[in-house]
């Protein structure tokens, strides 16, 4: 009898750490998922609001684009991003801000000659 008392709580202790192990591991990987930054961006003649996007490095960016007048795009040439919008037709664009430093986005569309005034700069901070 005492035989099976022991073995008893063996197989107690030993799901008991499956468990606390498997806790562990949940909680490693939500600690290591990356945070998703989400920006509203309108774009309208001959500006875009905001026109700063500040993330840390390695977020998930999120940007719902819409425009409140004629079709314009979101363009960073060094994610190699280009995304056009049209009137009443917003679309939402997602990117890992996996490069440091600050770039310049603008409106790539030729179709008004105010749309190469559009710009704006997206930071991304480096990790510490």
């Amino acid at each position: 009898m005492v035989e099976m008392v022991t073995v008893r709580r063996t197989i107690l202790f030993g799901a008991a750490a499956a468990v606390v192990v498997g806790v562990a591991t949940a909680a490693s990987i939500v600690a290591q998922a990356p945070t998703t930054r989400t920006f509203s961006v309108t774009a309208r003649k001959y500006s875009f609001s905001p026109a700063r996007i500040e993330v840390g490095q390695d977020e998930l960016v999120k940007i719902e684009l819409r425009t409140e007048d004629i079709p314009h795009s979101w363009t960073v040439d060094e994610y190699r991003i280009s995304k056009r919008v049209g009137a009443d037709q917003p679309v939402t664009l997602e990117f890992r801000a996996d490069k440091p430093g600050t770039f310049r986005f603008y409106c790539s569309l030729q179709i008004d000659e105010g749309c190469k005034d559009m710009h704006g700069e997206l930071v991304v901070v480096p990790k510490k």
